[in-house]
């Protein structure tokens, strides 16, 4: 990476090119890329639009559930316990004022520099009645990679699940076959954590061969 980049603080979390690259030998296209982000964000009231309500129902219907409320570029995403998510979707799903019919994923995210949550499970739901959206996210420590499975009330979420498992490690107790989905079964790891190894093999591609990703980059 060049001498002439910014400096950045590092509070509270700040971060210079991918893949931990220190000089040209980043081929990414993210080279230069600085990135500031305040982990534990909590916005303020008023939310705004409808979001005000539904997290005023969510509170009453399942207290102690909620964690903190982040709206960034107009979108609302709820942080829960992790043992509250299972009865936080039921009333997402089931209240007449909600009405959240729909999960359209489970994405995993590695954060290993927050310690006690460094694994996060986020599901994106939709109503079609009320034509709304929410983001619903909760964390568990890396030393205890469990929590409920939300398959009993968004049965869609059987292989989004798996997946997650398959590349973060989060085992999502309840669900009814959780096996690797991606990967094969004798897999060593969990590829999509940042504490993975970027090690691979070269692939051969219309007669050219393409280095494995540690043979093509600088990590130093």
């Amino acid at each position: 990476m060049s001498d002439n980049l910014p400096v950045v603080p590092a509070e509270p979390v700040a971060r210079q090119g991918m893949f931990g690259a220190a000089d040209t030998g980043d081929t990414s296209g993210f080279d230069g890329l600085v990135v500031r982000r305040q982990p534990r964000l909590s916005s303020p009231r008023p939310f705004g639009e409808y979001f005000d309500e539904l997290v005023d129902t969510l509170e009453a219907g399942v207290p102690d559930a909620i964690e903190r409320v982040v709206v960034e570029r107009g979108e609302l995403t709820v942080h829960v316990r992790r043992e509250k998510i299972v009865e936080v979707c039921q009333k997402l799903r089931d209240d007449e004022a909600l009405r959240f019919e729909m999960c359209l994923g489970v994405s995993g995210v590695h954060y290993p520099h927050l310690e006690g949550e460094e694994l996060h499970a986020v599901l994106h739901l939709l109503s079609i009645t009320h034509n709304r959206r929410i983001r619903v996210e909760t964390s568990t420590p890396d030393s205890d990679r469990h929590m409920p499975s939300t398959v009993g009330v968004y049965p869609t979420n059987d292989w989004h699940e798996r997946e997650t498992y398959d590349f973060f490690g989060i085992v999502f107790d309840g669900h009814p076959a959780l096996t690797r989905i991606m990967m094969p079964d004798d897999w060593d790891g969990h590829p999509q954590r940042k504490d993975y190894p970027l090690g691979g093999i070269p692939v051969e591609y219309r007669g050219a061969e393409i280095p494995a990703p540690d043979q093509r980059r600088s990590y130093s």
